[in-house]
């Protein structure tokens, strides 16, 4: 075999272990999704947006899964609860909340266990100047050269380009939770926005509903109140609030307590 040959052979071979490669990483990207498809999560954040449309202004939303690493499984947008996809979908729903999804996703995951859910907006006081976790807000910030990479054509879909990226961000308002199997084993998180944080924050915990994954360790849903002063409680909104439950788990209960 001369050298030309065996060249063309080690750049096939070399090709072919790319391919592989990559084919494994998308594997071992959807077995730690939460066992959760593409189609489960489309439908889950429909019907979040169909019950929840009622609350904030109504807007389209952005809703994101993340793995237990932090790493992103799925982005989507969906209006009124059908798909609002493309390089259009920001003329539509809020363009900035596509990356804040995701960045909530990533917060609700990074500072969740398995023993302590922590929904985005429950250290919202903590934060706060002069609070025991004031900057927490600024460390882990989003890698922009990840978060705004791609073809925009794309945005919403099954190859949104932040599919398998792990982009970071901190976000201390509501919009994300973790999610839970029946072990109460934290399996990953969602995040949602585009509308006022307190819709956001009933979007995500309809859509962890939607899903079933609600082994959490905890209730991790917020007191909407004017001056919050304690965990678990973030400002009220203002604009048509979800209505608070106590009873957890049912139609009635969007994540928010008296």
């Amino acid at each position: 075999m001369n050298k030309k040959m065996q060249l063309a052979v080690l750049a096939t071979l070399t090709g072919v272990s790319i391919i592989a490669a990559s084919s494994a990483m998308a594997a071992e990207r959807f077995s730690t999704c939460a066992g959760v498809t593409r189609a489960a999560f489309e439908a889950a954040a429909n019907t979040a947006a169909t019950e929840t449309d009622g609350f904030g202004f109504g807007l389209p939303m952005w809703a994101t899964l993340a793995d237990p690493t932090g790493r992103i499984c799925y982005v989507y947008s969906t209006k009124h609860g059908t798909a609002n996809t493309g390089a259009s979908s920001g003329n539509q729903a809020w363009l900035g909340s596509r990356v804040i999804s995701a960045q909530k996703a990533n917060t609700a995951n990074a500072f969740s266990l398995n023993n302590l859910a922590i929904s985005t907006g429950a250290v919202y006081v903590a934060v706060q100047p002069g609070g025991s976790l004031y900057g927490l807000q600024h460390s882990n910030p989003v890698d922009a050269s990840k978060a705004y990479d791609g073809n925009p054509a794309l945005f919403g879909t099954a190859s949104d380009p932040l599919t398998g990226k792990n982009i970071g961000g901190v976000n201390v308002f509501g919009g994300g939770v973790a999610l839970y199997n029946a072990s109460h084993v934290k399996t990953g998180a969602v995040g949602a926005s585009g509308d006022t944080s307190c819709r956001d924050h009933a979007f995500a915990y309809r859509l962890r509903l939607a899903l079933g994954l609600t082994g959490q360790p905890n209730d991790d849903g917020l007191k909407l109140v004017a001056t919050p002063a304690a965990l678990f409680q973030q400002p009220a909104c203002g604009v048509k609030d979800p209505t608070p439950s106590t009873a957890i788990g049912s139609a009635s209960d969007f994540g928010v307590r008296p």
